[in-house]
């Protein structure tokens, strides 16, 4: 009488094997590229380059420049908006790196 269940021979299938050897390189492949990308800089203008700031990959605020003509004491909300632009710009630089590297990994199968 055969039994229920199981695999024939008792054992795990070699393919079950490799698909768990292939999902842990997968894994150790996107932390490392994770801290890559992480460690990078990202760096956007605003204002016709008044303003540059700069974000990590984590998206950190790490620098901010501005020119010295934009600081206009009478309008100091436009500087205000242009920081907000500028910030705003290098952090959706550092997502669609990100989204970029995920998607090729993945091979476009969204999670």
């Amino acid at each position: 009488m055969a039994k229920r269940g199981g695999f024939p021979g008792g054992g795990m299938p070699g393919g079950y094997a490799n698909m768990l050897k292939q999902a842990q390189r997968m894994q150790r492949q996107m932390e490392q590229n994770q801290k890559e990308l992480e460690e990078k800089e990202y760096t956007a203008k605003a204002g016709g380059g008044a303003v540059e700031a700069t974000v990590s990959g984590a998206k950190a605020l790490k620098k901010i420049k501005i020119s010295p003509d934009a600081l206009d004491p009478e309008d100091v909300e436009m500087l205000e908006d242009m920081i907000v632009a500028a910030v705003n710009e290098a952090g959706a630089l550092a997502d669609a790196e990100s989204e970029a590297l995920l998607g090729k990994m993945t091979g476009g199968i969204g999670f």
